[in-house]
């Protein structure tokens, strides 16, 4: 049951990535457009020095698109894009852009950051190109500075790019949040809708899931599984003589029995009503066979009271390997088969019966 809401997880994880993957691969597009449309402005007002520095970014938001569509890693691509807007964006802020308005492109980094990242991450390098900011608004004459910005605009900037970081870190958390709670509400329901309320165990529909998936993994690499079938002997009487809260108790007393006679990779499945399904991977017909009969002997020496009165609790049990059958169907058939075998034979047994070299038949049943 773990392994499937894993695996539900890592498919909504892989979904999202791709859904970010797409959005970058658009928003680089978009943002090449824009670098040489400005580059081009900046050429025709003579600024030729930043218009080639627009169009070299450019290069690179493409070289990293080419990249990825290459590699297809989107770590890579989002790291790339990252690194790349955090150049250009320093590079701004150090010479002002044109009319010194280039650090105003910088509003559009917060949002990018906290949605390609996680949060501590874009906190972190947000923190970093903002330390870069201040130094270079306070010490205009370091190397390779070449803007001043006026007391006015340096306080202005910090202000509102100070509110647009909060803002977006509480949006991006708030997403987090709300996307991790649809997931668990998501794990639940999937929970439920695999397992039988009442004793816990794998449900109808789930252990159907798992034969259909154990039966193509034989069909690819050979490995064999079987199944048992398992009937609580006169369970009608149980509830009849004890009452409905007795069998109920009975029913998950004996599937946690049950769970610890089987092995972790078995799966353990309510069928319906009072009859239980082991499914046993990796496991030939007489090794489903002797753990049947272990179980068959462990609930038939286990004592089963409720409201101080002890029950009589047996069980019979019909035992088929797909190497005997053809389909997961006949498999099945072939188990009920076994079980009805087993209790017209007088009940609390396994079937079918394995008979030895000396004559004699095993395993067998109390009472045979």
């Amino acid at each position: 049951m773990t392994r499937l809401l894993d695996t539900s997880q890592q498919i909504a994880d892989e979904g999202e990535e791709e859904r970010v993957s797409r959005l970058l691969t658009g928003l680089s597009a978009m943002a090449i457009l824009f670098l040489l449309g400005i580059g081009a402005k900046a050429w025709f007002a003579t600024h030729t020095h930043h218009a080639f520095s627009l169009w070299f970014f450019a290069g690179l938001v493409a070289m990293n698109m080419l990249a990825f569509a290459r590699s297809g890693n989107r770590r890579h691509q989002k790291a790339g894009m990252i690194s790349i807007v955090g150049l250009l964006f320093g590079y701004l802020i150090i010479t002002g852009g044109e009319s010194n308005t280039g650090p105003l492109w910088f509003y559009v980094f917060p949002p990018l950051l906290f949605y390609l990242t996680d949060l501590k991450t874009g906190t972190a390098v947000l923190l970093f190109c903002c330390l870069l900011a201040v130094v270079v608004f306070q010490f205009p004459e370091l190397p390779l500075v070449t803007a001043e910005y006026s007391t006015d605009f340096k306080i202005r900037f910090f202000a509102t790019l100070t509110f647009e970081s909060i803002f977006c870190f509480v949006l991006e958390a708030s997403r987090l949040k709300a996307r991790n709670e649809l997931m668990e509400l998501a794990r639940a329901h999937q929970h439920a809708a695999r397992t039988d309320e009442l004793t816990g165990l794998s449900n109808r529909r789930d252990i159907q899931h798992r034969l259909s998936e154990e039966y193509s993994r034989y069909r690819r690499s050979g490995h064999h599984f079987s199944i048992v079938l398992i009937d609580l002997d006169l369970f009608k009487r149980i509830n009849d003589d004890y009452g409905h809260d007795a069998g109920d108790y009975v029913l998950r007393a004996f599937s946690k029995l049950m769970q610890t006679v089987t092995r972790q990779t078995d799966v353990a499945a309510r069928w319906g009503g009072e009859e239980f399904l082991i499914l046993l991977p990796d496991t030939s017909l007489l090794q489903a066979l002797t753990l049947a009969e272990r179980l068959r002997s462990e609930v038939a020496c286990a004592e089963f009271s409720y409201s101080g009165r002890r029950m009589p609790v047996t069980i019979s049990a019909g035992i088929c390997s797909i190497a005997k059958t053809g389909s997961v169907d006949e498999l099945l058939k072939q188990a009920d088969v076994h079980l009805y075998n087993a209790k017209e034979d007088g009940r609390n047994r396994v079937a079918p019966r394995v008979r030895t070299s000396s004559g004699d038949t095993s395993p067998s049943g109390a009472g045979s």
